[in-house]
């Protein structure tokens, strides 16, 4: 008679090991799986503890006093940007430039605050106030185009966080005030950026023809080298929605800054109006 068959026998499988010998098992209660439940709940307390400080501390900032239309703790960090950005500001510093075939061949358009009104090209006039006081002068865009041409391609940097590259044509504002002397009370014209006249304004203005669209520069960064009376794009006469027939492009401000459509200049001893300032953004706007 055959002996019976009988399976081997089976090592006892140790208090640390699955049946499969490749996962950890830990007995109830053994001091390893007391400091995981530990240590988790843990980190669940400070978890907890740490997302409801950013839900109250974001409704403390919330809630705080307005300045300028925004939360007071915020209006002190942009000013503080402000403050940072002009200090970093010189006459030397340039924005970067490109290749003119780096340049995008379709612009895109963003804001038409100030292009609502219809435009009658041949009736056109950019206003200038002189500073001081005095009667206002018009300038057409004759009068601009007979200034020194210049080209520059660089970035228009959208506060939205987007950037292209694009192609301008247009005078320096800094080469108009150069022959026109308005912007200082004694009728100086500015013949060295670096070192213009004493009186000159501190601060320049600029208005759509139809009021609705504002910015305000301070001088240093109107009469910038690459601050331009623009009215060119990509070569090419600027179009209604870019601002036809003149307006404004200073490549070390964001492009809330560009103001479409020039209608008038003033100069002030004060910062004057800013649309988007007004609607709680950085009023110097540079980057």
């Amino acid at each position: 008679m055959a002996p019976e068959e009988t399976s081997p026998p089976t090592a006892p499988i140790p208090p640390h090991a699955s049946p499969d010998g490749e996962h950890l098992v830990l007995p109830p209660g053994s001091a390893l799986v007391q400091e995981a439940t530990r240590r988790t709940r843990r980190s669940f307390i400070v978890g907890g503890l740490a997302a409801l400080g950013g839900v109250l501390g974001w409704r403390y900032l919330l809630h705080r006093p307005d300045a300028d239309g925004m939360p007071l703790p915020f209006r002190r960090v942009l000013d503080a940007n402000g403050r940072l950005s002009a200090a970093y500001f010189r006459e030397t510093r340039l924005a970067p430039e490109f290749a003119r075939s780096q340049a995008v061949r379709e612009v895109r358009t963003n804001g038409g605050a100030g292009l609502q009104s219809p435009l009658d090209a041949a009736a056109w006039r950019m206003v200038v106030q002189p500073y001081g006081g005095g009667k206002a002068q018009e300038f057409t865009l004759a009068d601009i185009k007979a200034l020194p041409h210049v080209e520059i391609t660089t970035q228009l940097k959208c506060i939205e966080g987007w950037s292209i590259i694009v192609h301008w044509g247009g005078a320096r504002l800094a080469d108009f005030l150069a022959k026109y002397p308005l912007a200082s009370r004694s009728s100086q014209p500015i013949r060295d950026v670096a070192n213009p006249p004493a009186d000159l304004a501190p601060y320049v203005g600029v208005v759509t023809p139809d009021k609705e669209y504002y910015v305000g520069l301070d001088m240093a960064s109107a009469i910038h080298p690459q601050t331009l009376l623009c009215y060119e794009i990509n070569g090419q006469p600027l179009s209604l929605e870019h601002g036809a027939p003149l307006r404004l492009v200073t490549p070390l401000k964001y492009g809330i800054k560009h103001l479409k459509r020039i209608g008038t200049i003033s100069f002030a001893d004060e910062r004057p109006a800013d649309y988007w300032a007004e609607q709680g953004y950085d009023w110097d706007s540079g980057h």
